[in-house]
């Protein structure tokens, strides 16, 4: 049994620059924990695989292609590839996402 807590992962650097930590790297998927301040957000961008976004805590805003809402903890967000996605929190409080790439991307987004 593999165990893994996302705080004893270290942050990734990314064009977004948040807190982006990876949970889980293989062929088949790639998982990644998001964790979101008041006032964050990623920078509008296309995945070249399909993405669900499982919101873990918060009340993140997630905007996939035209569609922008507000979504609950403990729901699941699908996103298909290449199409515009992007996560915002416009809350008071902390939002922690768990992000889930199908397969593993070769290629790196495309920020907008």
């Amino acid at each position: 049994m593999i165990l893994t807590h996302w705080k004893d992962q270290p942050v990734k650097t990314t064009p977004h620059q948040v807190d982006v930590r990876q949970l889980y790297d293989k062929t088949d998927a790639q998982a990644m924990h998001i964790l979101l301040r008041p006032g964050e957000q990623l920078k509008p961008h296309i995945t070249p695989v399909d993405v669900f976004f499982f919101i873990l805590e918060g009340t993140p805003t997630v905007q996939i292609g035209d569609e922008m809402e507000m979504v609950n903890e403990n729901t699941l967000v699908e996103s298909p590839k290449n199409i515009v996605h992007c996560l915002f929190n416009k809350s008071e409080k902390p939002a922690r996402i768990l992000v889930v790439k199908t397969p593993k991307p070769t290629a790196s987004a495309r920020l907008l």
